[in-house]
């Protein structure tokens, strides 16, 4: 009986090592993964950052040079100059984007996407490559930040955050341009 008791002892010890091991186990493994996983939200949360911001510098600098070279506003820097500063601000969008790629799933890719192309045709505008009147310039920013919106919706889900913001009612605030001036000015 001694020996049946001292096997079972034993077993019990080993079968307590082996549970106790097996759960640390999975225990870190589960606290490496959600490790790594809020990393990576943190990496793709400065990414959407970093590239909305990049876009909202293109449309600045984009609504800059419109003004100037619609006769809309005058400033002291030349059309070249503000013009330079579109360029570089259309370089940090691209590489911008070129992270987002890296990081984000299809859906917000997709709504970058689409991001980009509303930036660009503000851009086209600014830079005159295409014409159009102040109405359709007002137009093509109502469309990026509906973009815009868009993007914030998707990213939000990407990184499960809940709740959310009324997009159309958001989208539908006013937007930071100026008024015209007369009825000369919408062409």
């Amino acid at each position: 009986m001694d020996t049946i008791t001292q096997l079972l002892t034993i077993a019990a010890v080993v079968l307590g090592s082996v549970t106790t091991y097996v759960t640390n186990s999975l225990m870190e493994r589960t606290k490496r993964r959600d490790t790594l996983r809020v990393r990576w939200d943190e990496k793709k949360l400065d990414t959407y950052v970093e590239y909305v911001g990049s876009v909202r510098a293109c449309i600045y600098a984009a609504v800059l040079a419109y003004e100037v070279t619609h006769d809309i506003r005058s400033m002291p820097r030349t059309e070249h100059e503000l013009l330079m500063d579109l360029t570089e601000a259309e370089g940090r969008r691209a590489l911008a984007f070129e992270r987002l790629m890296m990081l984000a799933d299809e859906g917000v890719i997709e709504a970058a996407h689409a991001v980009n192309t509303a930036t660009l045709a503000i851009d086209w505008r600014a830079r005159r490559l295409v014409e159009g009147t102040l109405t359709e310039w007002r137009a093509l920013h109502t469309e990026i930040f509906r973009a815009i919106n868009a993007f914030h919706e998707v990213a939000r889900a990407d990184l499960g955050v809940n709740g959310g913001f009324a997009g159309d009612r958001h989208s539908a605030r006013g937007l930071i341009l100026p008024n015209a001036r007369s009825s000369s000015t919408e062409e």
